[in-house]
């Protein structure tokens, strides 16, 4: 069974370094800072996210399960903003159906984020994501399926 996430304070560290260097316009490979109103609140939350490309078509992958930002879009009716730099974008995301969501949660399994070097992509999947999963690259279309439902995927959109 897997583990459940929890951010610890390595995790905010890392977090808060990512959100720095991404809005500085530092290149990161795909990795964008989504800026979505909080539920409580409604103050701007910033998350630091792989964006996925697969077919044209991009897609935020909640590795993690249904944590913070993931209800926090779902609140927002999807409503969110990307940056990278000084480049704002407005989008739109839509949770895919979990037979849809399976495919993509897998591509981004095997690949990890696009044009990130493989030796990074597998010293990451294997520390800091496979803990949180029920499967791993080899697991079955059937297994994918079954944690596409508790790790959801959204297919992201310009506004």
């Amino acid at each position: 069974m897997a583990k459940p996430y929890r951010a610890g304070w390595g995790v905010r560290a890392s977090n808060a370094w990512m959100r720095t260097v991404i809005r500085a316009g530092l290149p990161m490979w795909t990795f964008r800072v989504l800026t979505v109103p909080g539920r409580r609140t409604g103050r701007a939350i910033q998350t630091p996210l792989a964006v996925f490309e697969q077919h044209g078509r991009r897609y935020l992958v909640a590795s993690y399960g249904t944590v913070n930002w993931v209800r926090n879009l779902r609140a927002a009716q999807g409503r969110a903003t990307l940056r990278q730099g000084r480049h704002l974008e407005s989008v739109t995301a839509a949770e895919l159906p979990a037979d849809q969501a399976a495919e993509v949660f897998r591509a981004s399994l095997v690949t990890g984020p696009p044009h990130v070097p493989k030796p990074i992509v597998a010293l990451y999947r294997r520390f800091f994501v496979l803990p949180y999963l029920e499967v791993d690259v080899d697991s079955s279309p059937q297994q994918f399926l079954d944690n596409a439902r508790t790790h959801p995927v959204f297919e992201i959109v310009s506004a």
